[in-house]
């Protein structure tokens, strides 16, 4: 029988580590093992010296300073290391946000507004997803200690304003932060250029190992330590370092940066399977904004069929695709960001999120579009509401 071919369509989710990644982090494990922080012999010297490399590769890659970059177990605890790191170890408890965040900025939100330690302000979007500057100028206050705003979302796609936000937040005193997960590898970035004061990232979303991230903090800027018990990344993050996931968040670094001009081809491809869907199929929807977006990402809404059962009968076409965050799949409820965006409750239960990367090939996007229109076929024939 003859094997069949796995399209995967999932990378906004996680990428493949890149060989090349992990060639570069094997030796960290078995042959040069040591601690970072024992700088009394080789092997701790020969670590310390490869987290350094790894921390200027990665400043280069989003125009910071290897001082300015704090190595963490990943974005959701870069976000919730600024967000606590603010209220906890400030005067200002107020945090300004967005609808569409990620859970890893929301719920830490909520936590620190239950146990009494702040407040918060969520700002809305239009319909492709964009916080109108107006809105946030509105909303900062006396007390207001921190703006955070996503750069590109994860579910949609769609780029946010960064520059004129962060602008506004500069003018009235306020720290920016900017959870850019989704854009780091993908576009060219410059923390210097968007005026921010911090910045959340992964490297597993740009073919880099899983659990292992960055929080960029402007040089000068205050922040509270979120971890305690060791001197390690300036006294910021205690934890013994990480060295191998580091090296290997670097090397992706390095790749990243060299892959960025392959993002018209990728945006082409994503056209490509948006035309092919419309085409084929009446009553899809496009979700974000077509222009101001990342290029690796689409998201449909089809009405008459349940997005979950799409990506049920696409995964045994041999094609994974999400409807939406991964760390929110299993849950019944229709996605917070589309429902930010007015997209209506009945419209946001039919959605998918495809994300592709370098590696995916027109190959697979013609197979996704070939695939669709028969599974949107025969989940609406088993609809008792769908009418064309």
């Amino acid at each position: 029988m003859e094997e069949r071919k796995m399209v995967y369509l999932d990378n906004a989710a996680t990428t493949r580590v890149d060989p090349e990644v992990f060639k570069a982090m094997q030796p960290y494990f078995c042959e040069k093992f040591g601690n970072a922080a024992s700088q009394y012999y080789e092997l701790g010297r020969q670590a310390r010296l490869a987290l350094e490399n790894a921390r200027e590769k990665l400043a280069a890659l989003i125009g910071a300073s290897p001082e300015e970059v704090f190595f963490t177990a990943g974005a959701t605890e870069s976000d919730n290391w600024m967000i606590q790191g603010t209220v906890l170890g400030g005067k200002r408890p107020h945090i300004v946000t967005s609808a569409i965040e990620h859970h890893a900025v929301l719920e830490p939100l909520e936590w620190l507004k239950k146990n009494g330690y702040g407040d918060f302000t969520i700002l809305p979007v239009d319909r492709t997803g964009k916080v109108d500057p107006g809105d946030l100028e509105k909303a900062i206050r006396p007390d207001t200690g921190l703006v955070t705003i996503m750069h590109a979302n994860n579910e949609i796609g769609t780029l946010q304003p960064i520059e004129c936000l962060a602008a506004i937040a500069r003018e009235a005193g306020v720290p920016f932060h900017t959870d850019a997960c989704q854009s780091v590898g993908k576009i060219a970035l410059d923390a210097d250029q968007l005026g921010i004061d911090a910045l959340s990232l992964s490297a597993h979303k740009f073919h880099g190992p899983k659990g292992i991230g960055a929080l960029y903090l402007r040089k000068g800027s205050r922040l509270a330590p979120f971890v305690h018990g060791g001197g390690q990344e300036n006294r910021r993050r205690a934890g013994t370092s990480n060295v191998a996931g580091a090296v290997g968040m670097g090397k992706a670094a390095d790749l990243a940066a060299g892959r960025l001009n392959d993002g018209p081809r990728q945006a082409a491809l994503v056209e490509a399977m948006w035309k092919g869907l419309s085409g084929a199929i009446v009553k899809i929807h496009r979700n974000g904004d077509p222009v101001d977006r990342i290029p690796n990402i689409l998201s449909v809404c089809v009405e008459g069929a349940e997005g979950e059962a799409i990506l049920g009968y696409l995964d045994m076409a041999g094609i994974q695709v999400s409807s939406g965050s991964a760390c929110t799949s299993g849950s019944l409820e229709p996605s917070h960001v589309l429902l930010a965006c007015g997209v209506p409750v009945e419209r946001a239960h039919g959605s998918i999120r495809v994300s592709i990367s370098h590696e995916t090939t027109e190959e697979d996007a013609k197979l996704l579009v070939s695939a669709m229109p028969d599974v949107v076929t025969r989940l609406r024939a088993m609809s008792v509401t769908w009418k064309e």
